[in-house]
């Protein structure tokens, strides 16, 4: 082809400064979102079976569902929210709730942990407490009563919320302690291990890079005396979790298989008769203790204000509350992953409204996603 015809032909191929610009791609379901209304008599029935356990009545129905308008339906609607969140029957959907998400209970020993939590929500108090009490962390419920009994754990010298609870301690008991930290992790940041990722790996040696925060030499292995080699670079994804893990399991190692504290370490190693182990297996000698990188704890007590003060357990919490409300699995279990962008003005309001769950609860049952249909 002749080069003039080919440079014309490649000009007309391209848009002009008049052509119209073209359409971003439409989604069709976002039409169905936009047509969807407010059923308040809908949600009232979702609404009274997360928080009572039962079906609304025929009386609240009416309430709602015969009010004049909008307005006013949703201020019926409301104002019913606020009656089931001051039911016995409340008390007892939230010892319910903090059983499964806390994966203790129907064991009187484990059931003071859930009725802990439950009481710092039915108290209006910030939730918070669950890593920083220092008293009523062993309370126990009576369902049938919807009543509490206040008691203090006295397995620990100082109590740190849940972190110390016996129950616990003894429930997720196992080698190095890692269970335990396992436990706060997927049930207060809502993610399995690793923790952290870099944003950029290094490469160690191994076959695959090294993805922690924690520098690669901060954990023990056989270079350091160890007798676990996290270090191995025959495995380096090992390291990616324990970068984390090894930072946290000295502090519960501490508990014995009845939840107990000991002076010493006294969680077992996987090694020949299961001695127990010892800090030099987590950490290399001179380093510190850590909630996450940069955020280093000297103790349990530290250890509770630094994940009391991680913003991803304050989006941890509503997004746990938020599947609760939608009806949804749990969250790590089933990997059903709530949007940053759906529950964010959620959290801002639990954090500015003192970490206080009750508040959080009425935001979410009142949201646009909860109420339209």
């Amino acid at each position: 082809m002749n080069p003039r015809w080919l440079v014309l032909a490649l000009a007309a191929s391209l848009p002009s400064c008049s052509d119209p610009i073209p359409e971003a791609p439409h989604d069709e379901w976002d039409d169905k979102l936009a047509e969807r209304t407010a059923d308040y008599s809908a949600a009232l029935r979702i609404a009274a079976l997360r928080l009572t356990g039962e079906l609304p009545t025929l009386a609240e129905l009416r309430q709602v569902g015969d009010a004049p308008d909008d307005a006013a339906r949703k201020a019926a609607y409301e104002a019913q929210l606020h009656r089931y969140l001051d039911s016995p029957r409340f008390a007892r959907q939230m010892f319910r709730f903090w059983q499964d998400a806390l994966k203790l209970g129907d064991d009187p020993r484990l059931d003071t942990a859930p009725a802990f939590v439950a009481k710092l929500v039915v108290d209006d108090r910030s939730f918070l407490d669950v890593f920083t009490a220092r008293t009523g962390t062993c309370t126990s419920f009576d369902p049938r009563t919807g009543t509490f009994t206040p008691a203090d754990c006295t397995n620990a010298p100082v109590a740190v919320g849940l972190l110390t609870h016996p129950g616990m301690n003894a429930q997720f008991f196992g080698n190095f302690g890692f269970r335990r930290v396992r436990w706060v992790q997927e049930t207060f940041a809502c993610t399995a291990f690793p923790a952290e990722i870099a944003p950029l790996a290094t490469d160690v040696g191994g076959l695959a890079p090294y993805t922690g925060t924690f520098p690669f030499a901060s954990i023990a292995g056989q270079a350091t005396g160890g007798r676990v080699d996290f270090r191995n670079t025959s495995s380096v994804i090992c390291a990616n979790c324990h970068s984390n893990i090894n930072h946290i399991a000295p502090l519960f190692a501490h508990f014995d298989q009845a939840g107990v504290y000991q002076p010493q370490i006294v969680a077992p190693t996987p090694l020949p008769d299961a001695p127990p182990a010892v800090l030099g297996d987590y950490l290399p000698p001179g380093e510190l203790l850590a909630w996450r990188s940069g955020t280093p704890v000297a103790d349990m007590t530290g250890l509770g204000a630094a994940i009391a003060a991680d913003p991803d357990v304050s989006a941890c919490v509503i997004a746990r509350l938020w599947n609760w409300a939608l009806g949804k699995s749990d969250i790590v279990d089933s990997s059903t992953r709530v949007p940053i962008a759906t529950i964010e003005q959620a959290t801002a309001a639990f954090e500015a409204n003192g970490y206080r769950i009750r508040g959080a609860i009425l935001d979410i049952f009142t949201s646009d996603d909860f109420v339209t249909f």
